[in-house]
């Protein structure tokens, strides 16, 4: 087994520090990595943190731990530098051990204990199943599946979730589109509202129903015309003209509801199987997958919004005021109290979005994370407040917060407003430019940034678009490979020692970057930093391959070449992998 270098260093350094104060021997031991070369391999600020506890200068600590360190056969010197930090500088030998290590260990390379299998539920996208994804849910779903797998890789045990808003207003208003749709098909037209769902797929719900049942569900539509107000004029755009659209649309629902009875319930199922389905294979296309689907109407149907609301009212933390229920939030950070039942005594999202998080607790996850879009903002104090008022720990939720994504074509942007039915769906970015460019450039910027979805870029194959170009990194290597025609299986055991290049050397640190990346970025949510290394990678694997043959006549200097290329397309593919890009054996 090759020994982890990092890991080394820190036992050296428990070991003097133990030596020295052992009363301090509990005190975080802290490695990095030096950003100039000069100050060695990796730093250690051990003396600075012990300097209070100690009342000494952390440069007179340093002196004072320097000779405590244990020698080691993978240090060349160990020295001090600036205000009191420890410097390694290792051996050749030690620096190149990592190469090893990666083979050694192929896929599991980088896999951390971070997580400690702590449960982990992570809910992303959760789109109103009312349309297809389009490009904004793209960057959600890219986002939540890279974090989920960085997760997993860090040692969480994880949970990916979709909450499924199949109750309330706007799957109404799916539904009563598609019917209307499904009546001008048998000759009955009726004033469509601009506010209802517009776009094709909703002419082709209402094709499906009449192919599977004819004229069943026609009638009643006289009567519900007759009770319904009529609509302002198409070119007024005046509050009052948007409140009557409104209160028509609401009272054409109500009266379909009432006059079609158990019809309106099959109209109301079909739109929401036939979006989740397409939702469903749309997102296992893209290579996201989730371990649950939640439905919302469960929160009613298991009568938890009624429990929630009730453990709220019984703390105090509700008050009635002109029929409504108002849970006093301000009392919990937030800038207004709240509805959470109305007069008419229907709850408000925001109380089955409490009780959907109550649930989340009550499963026992020791962290939940919720992605949401960045327009949810003032949304998280609320949801935390929530969790507050009923006894929980707002700590253990975290918000990722994700900026919209602007697709660029030809200059151009692209509408992406499903209520009018004209945006630019997922599908057809996924159809355009591949998944694994849509997956990349998607956590390219951290998600918390706008994002310009540069699309000659992603189609582009040149060293400028970073998939293609850390892709051609891998294939390069499958290429030597292949061309070297050994046993892979022997690499691990070449000699490392022959390579002395400062190209060779420059690609072995970056690989040993890797662990201590993925640690990061998944303490940081942010998987972005795995995409910006891969490219730092493949850029040092350019490098070496653009200046040094591989395939020399030497052959123990071209194993050791090949192994070094075979350990960078093993990291290459762990990266991807977390990121859910693939890598093509050749370009």
């Amino acid at each position: 087994m090759t020994v982890d270098i990092k890991t080394h260093l820190a036992d050296l350094m428990r070991a003097a520090l133990t030596s020295l104060a052992p009363q301090q021997a509990d005190t975080a031991i802290v490695l990095e990595r030096p950003k100039q070369a000069s100050h060695g391999d990796f730093a250690c600020n051990l003396a600075m943190q012990l300097a209070r506890a100690m009342k000494r200068n952390p440069r007179e600590l340093a002196q004072l731990l320097l000779p405590e360190i244990p020698p080691s056969p993978f240090v060349a010197k160990v020295d001090i530098a600036g205000a009191g930090f420890i410097n390694f500088h290792l051996h050749r030998s030690a620096k190149l051990e990592v190469v090893r290590g990666v083979l050694e260990q192929g896929a599991a390379y980088g896999r951390s204990t971070q997580g400690g299998r702590r449960k982990v539920q992570v809910e992303f996208v959760s789109a109103n199943p009312t349309g297809p994804l389009h490009v904004g849910h793209g960057r959600g779903a890219a986002y939540g599946a890279s974090l989920s797998n960085l997760l997993d890789y860090a040692g969480w045990d994880v949970t990916r979730e979709y909450y499924v808003n199949d109750a309330g207003r706007q799957m109404d208003i799916l539904a009563v589109s598609a019917w209307l749709r499904y009546l001008e098909l048998h000759g009955t037209r009726m004033p469509f509202p601009p506010n209802g769902y517009q776009g094709d797929y909703v002419r082709n719900m209402a094709m499906e129903m009449k192919i599977a049942h004819g004229g069943k569900y026609v009638r009643a539509a006289a009567e519900v015309l007759a009770g319904t107000p009529g609509l302002p004029a198409a070119d007024r755009a005046d509050d009052a003209a948007k409140a009557q659209r409104e209160t028509h649309l609401d009272t054409l629902i109500a009266n379909a509801k009432r006059l079609l009875g158990d019809d309106w319930n099959y109209v109301h199922d079909h739109v929401l199987s036939e979006q989740l389905e397409d939702c469903r294979s749309d997102l296992e296309a893209f290579g996201v997958h989730f371990d649950v689907w939640f439905s919302e109407n469960s929160l009613f149907d298991t009568e938890l919004v009624d429990r929630c609301v009730g453990r709220l009212r019984e703390a105090g933390h509700v008050y009635e005021q002109n029929g409504a229920l108002w849970f006093k939030l301000t009392d919990f950070g937030d800038e207004k109290d709240r509805v959470v039942q109305r007069e008419n005594g229907l709850y408000t999202y925001f109380a089955s979005d409490i009780a959907y998080h109550l649930n989340k607790y009550e499963r026992g996850f020791d962290r939940i994370i919720n992605i949401w879009g960045a327009d949810h903002h003032g949304y998280i104090p609320r949801v935390k407040g929530a969790m507050q008022a009923l006894g929980l720990d707002p700590d253990r939720l975290d918000i990722a917060l994700v900026q919209f994504a602007v697709l660029y074509r030809n200059g151009q942007k692209a509408s992406m407003s499903t209520r009018s039915g004209e945006y630019v769906t997922l599908r057809t970015l996924r159809d355009e430019v591949g998944n694994d460019a849509c997956r990349f450039f998607y956590i390219l910027r951290k998600s918390d940034q706008h994002l310009d979805f540069d699309l000659d870029l992603a189609k582009s194959q040149t060293n400028e678009n970073p998939v293609y170009y850390i892709q051609y990194a891998h294939a390069r290597v499958c290429s030597v490979l292949a061309q070297w025609d050994g046993d892979a299986e022997a690499l691990a055991k070449a000699d490392l020692g022959r390579l002395d290049g400062a190209h060779e050397l420059a690609v072995a640190a970056k690989l040993g970057e890797f662990p201590e990346i993925v640690e990061t970025a998944a303490k940081d949510l942010a998987p972005h930093m795995i995409a910006f290394y891969l490219k730092d990678l493949a850029a040092e694997f350019h490098s070496y391959y653009n200046a040094e043959r591989m395939l020399v006549d030497d052959a123990a200097l071209r194993d050791a070449r090949v192994a070094l290329a075979a350990a960078v397309r093993q990291v290459i593919r762990n990266g991807m992998a977390i990121i859910g890009v693939g890598c093509p054996q050749s370009m």
